[in-house]
Parts: C-alpha cells; sequence; structure tokens
C-alpha cells in the first residue's frame, strides 16, 4: 500500500505551501447543496438487474429479475430503505406457452404521459434464448394495484437476440436503448439507440452507440448490456456493463455533450476502462446492471446496482441466484463528471467530510496520514463509514471505506489511519463523540472519547487534535457530511 516517490515529493509541496498561506480560511463557507444521505446494503436479497422509479406520489418503485425469471415482481416506499422491507407484489406472470414463456429478465418500471410502462425481456417457452425485448402498460394510479396490458414486443429492424430495454428523455426526444446481437458486427451484443414515437415503438432507423472492444468488455463474454442513462450539467453519460455476469462484471461509462446528437455515434466516447468494478477489500463483486434514482430530499444521485459477496461461482453464473440489490451515492468531479468510487462493504454506507472553511477540501487519508484535500483520486480515500464507536454505544468511530477495519485514530494529537489492534487504547483513540459544528450546527465537529475538549481540526492541511480557543480554531473543526 506503499504511494511511489511522487506522490510523497507532492505531498511535502503540498504542506510547504500550506505553511505558507497558513491555517486561516482560504474561502468562504457553504452548506454542500449534495449533503450526506447513508443506507444499509444490500437493499433486496436474490433481486438482480434493479431498477428504481421515484415518482411525484412519494414512493419509490422498485422492480428486478428474480431467480426463477418466471415473473415481474414490484415493490414501493417512501424512502430508499424502505424498500428493503416493503412488501413485493407479482404484477405479471410469464406465458405458458410460446413468446414470453422464459427467461423474464430485466424489468424497468417508467411513467410517461400519466401510465405506468415495464420494459422487460423475455424468451420463447420452447426456445428461452429467443430473447427480446417486450412492454406492459397499465393507467392505474398504483401500478402495484393496476391491470397490465401487454403492448407487446418492440419491433426492431434486426430480430435477433436483444435485451435490457431502457427509456429516457432529452431536451423534448424519448429515446429507447437496449443492448443487441448483429451477426455482421460479430459476437456479443452491443448498446443501441433509436427515437420513439410511443413509449413501445422505436421510429426511424436505430444507430450503434458502442460495441465491446476492450479486453475488460470480453472477459467470459463478449458483452455490452445493460444501458442507463443520466444527465449532470452539460453532459450527459450512459453506463453499462460489461463481460460475464460473474465477478467480471463491471459497469463501463459513454459520455456525450448535452447538446449533441445523441444519434451521432460519433457524439459518444467510451472510457478506456471500468468506472466501477469488483472489489476485494470490500468483499463486493461483480457489480452491474445499474441505475440511477436520487435521495429522498432531490439533492443527491444515487447509483442502484446488483452484485455478489462473493467471487467463486459453480457453473453458469445465470443459474446463480444470488446477485443482490444495492444502493450507494453517487459523486461528481469538478469537471462535471461522475465518480463511482467503488462497491462499498455491506452494512452502512460511508460518507465523505468537506472542510468548512475549505468547501473543496475533504478529509482523506494519504500514506496512513489523515488530511484535507481537493480532488481526491481515488474517491474511496475520502470515504468513512461512520460506526457505533469502538468503546461502544454513544461514541462512533471512523473506519476507511476501502480499507476496512482500519480507523482514524490520534496519537501524538496526530489523526492517523491505522488497523484496529483490538487493544483498549485504540478503541479509546479512535473513538470520538459527534458534536453539532462549531462553526455550524449543521456541519458535525469531532471530540475525542479520551481527550475531553480536544477536537479534530484541520491544520496545515493535517488533522490534528487540539482544543478549539478562537474562531478558526473552530472554523478547522468543523465538517459537513457529504
Amino acid at each position: 500500500m506503499r504511494r511511489n516517490a511522487i506522490r510523497l515529493l507532492t505531498a511535502v509541496l503540498m504542506a510547504l505551501a500550506a505553511c505558507l498561506a497558513g491555517p486561516g480560511p482560504a474561502a468562504e463557507a457553504a452548506v454542500p447543496a449534495s449533503p450526506a444521505v447513508t443506507f444499509t446494503n444490500p437493499i433486496a436479497l436474490q433481486r438482480a438487474d434493479p431498477h428504481i422509479f421515484k415518482h411525484t406520489d412519494g414512493f419509490y418503485y422498485f422492480t428486478a429479475t428474480v431467480p426463477a425469471y418466471d415473473r415481474i415482481v414490484m415493490r414501493r416506499a417512501t424512502t430508499l430503505q424502505g424498500l428493503s422491507t416493503a412488501p413485493e407484489t407479482t404484477i405479471w406472470t410469464k406465458h405458458a406457452s410460446g413468446e414470453m414463456g422464459a427467461h423474464i429478465w430485466a424489468p424497468e418500471i417508467h411513467f410517461i404521459d400519466g401510465k405506468w410502462y415495464v420494459y422487460f425481456t423475455a424468451g420463447w417457452s420452447n426456445d428461452k434464448w429467443r430473447i427480446r425485448p417486450y412492454v406492459l402498460e397499465t393507467s392505474s394510479a398504483n401500478p402495484l394495484t393496476g391491470t397490465w396490458t401487454e403492448k407487446g414486443r418492440i419491433s426492431l429492424p434486426l430480430d435477433t437476440f436483444s435485451l435490457d430495454a431502457t427509456t429516457f428523455v432529452h431536451n423534448g426526444t424519448r429515446y429507447l436503448s437496449w443492448a443487441q446481437n448483429d451477426p455482421a458486427v460479430g459476437a456479443g451484443t452491443n448498446i443501441y439507440l433509436a427515437r420513439m414515437s410511443n413509449p413501445w415503438t422505436i421510429s426511424g432507423s436505430p444507430v450503434m452507440i458502442a460495441r465491446p472492444t476492450h479486453a475488460w468488455e470480453k472477459v467470459g463474454a463478449t458483452v455490452n448490456e445493460g444501458p442507463a442513462f443520466i444527465q449532470h450539467g452539460s453532459k450527459v453519460f450512459m453506463t453499462f456493463s460489461a463481460s460475464a455476469t460473474d465477478a467480471n462484471y463491471c459497469l463501463g461509462l459513454l459520455t456525450a455533450d448535452a447538446t449533441a446528437d445523441l444519434m451521432n455515434p460519433a457524439s459518444w466516447t467510451k472510457n478506456p476502462e471500468p468506472v466501477f468494478k469488483s472489489n476485494d477489500a470490500t468483499s463486493q463483486f461483480g457489480p452491474g446492471h445499474n441505475s440511477f434514482t436520487t435521495s429522498e430530499d432531490g439533492k443527491s444521485d444515487i447509483l442502484v446496482y446488483h452484485d455478489r459477496d462473493y467471487k467463486n461461482i459453480s457453473g453458469d453464473p445465470l443459474n446463480d441466484p444470488n446477485r443482490r440489490t444495492r444502493v450507494q451515492k453517487l459523486y461528481w468531479k469538478a469537471d462535471g463528471t461522475p465518480d463511482f468510487g467503488i462497491p462499498v462493504a455491506d452494512g452502512v454506507t460511508p460518507q465523505r467530510f468537506s472542510s468548512y472553511n475549505f468547501a473543496d477540501r475533504f478529509i482523506r487519508h494519504w500514506e496512513y496520514r489523515a488530511r484535507i484535500e481537493a480532488n481526491v483520486s481515488p474517491l474511496a480515500d475520502s470515504q468513512f463509514r461512520v460506526v457505533t464507536g469502538l468503546t461502544g454505544s454513544g461514541t462512533v468511530s471512523l473506519e476507511s471505506a476501502n480499507f476496512p477495519g482500519y480507523y482514524l485514530r490520534h496519537k501524538n494529537f496526530e489523526v492517523w489511519l491505522e488497523k484496529n489492534d483490538g487493544t483498549t487504547q485504540f478503541a479509546a483513540d479512535a473513538s470520538f463523540y459527534k458534536r453539532a459544528g462549531l462553526s455550524d450546527s449543521a456541519g458535525v465537529s469531532y471530540e475525542s472519547y479520551n481527550n475531553a475538549g480536544r477536537y479534530v481540526r484541520h491544520y496545515n492541511y493535517l488533522l490534528q487534535l487540539q482544543s478549539p480557543s478562537t474562531a478558526t480554531d473552530r472554523a478547522d473543526a468543523t465538517f459537513y457530511a457529504q
């Protein structure tokens, strides 16, 4: 876990610059526009290809693939976490024979022009790999109790293996995106895009906007599938899933300008590396087939996806039922591009902590020393799970997102990231009382458990444990959870 000499030199130069600048505020304090949101994962066991839709009626609607591949289920709740215990309703069951009789996969719930639509994939009972996209419709206010009408198969110009249809509106135009095999292109599936004339009909000719070209898109299977759309600022993004549905499954990313012609394949640029992949440290494997939603307050984008908590699968991963639905906050870089971070460990999701008086700087660990820094990379270096204190109830401890079992602790009044050695001393040094922010009650300050009156604060950008006595001290000891 040692970093290279260049990074060490960079740290020295930054520290020198900080000394010259002094400890005072460098920017006007501001409450973050995107405050912390936390969840406890997983949201649902044995639910793959999850799709969560936040509706104007105050409910989140959740549907996903079930292991038997024989029906479409749905649940709703007023909070994302509430979906984990919400009752589930079967809204549609596969046909006993013929078309739509097998492999019921990847349902998505959308509300379009006053009606509910479910997009899903299905095969034939006598040919389960004859996979095509289909649509259901209901005009009921509550889709869980509505009567669903089969709008049938989405007619595509090329009648080949096709799946994972999703729909979105951009600049007033509704689009359909999906994955499909084209024998003329080669093995596997590619991502396509078309305009729509109504919720179950495409118009004009589709275009291929992505196909597997990198090694990480072709491990175990040559796959681009499961597109999901999101816009942020002046850019639009399309995630997709790549490789086989085992531990090699991962997310790729396409990017286009919001003003570009999305039907022009040249408008889209693919990231050369996956943006979200398996992580041994957090025991999360094969993250993929995602969707996006927003937090209850509408201020944070939320990544919804499935994965497994083990790497090795016996046999065909499609027959392994244990993909789980999970959610975590999606962060945005200063340049407006998404930072997915890592699939975080099961349990409570981590938070980031921005400085009250240096709004673009976050608490992070670097060479195990805790500091505040802007443009943190990797993101997970600045993510911490706020858990019950190692000394017990009434205190909290801050556990590293990418080094589980490592906590922020003080020693010689400096704050470091270290592995819990199980001693009473470590527990005390790594436990804090969570207080209202000393400079802003909307923020948070952390008082030492075993050094009363001393708080975690930054000084010359390094985290120290000190007794705040001035306005600057209190500002340096105040953070915003994000």
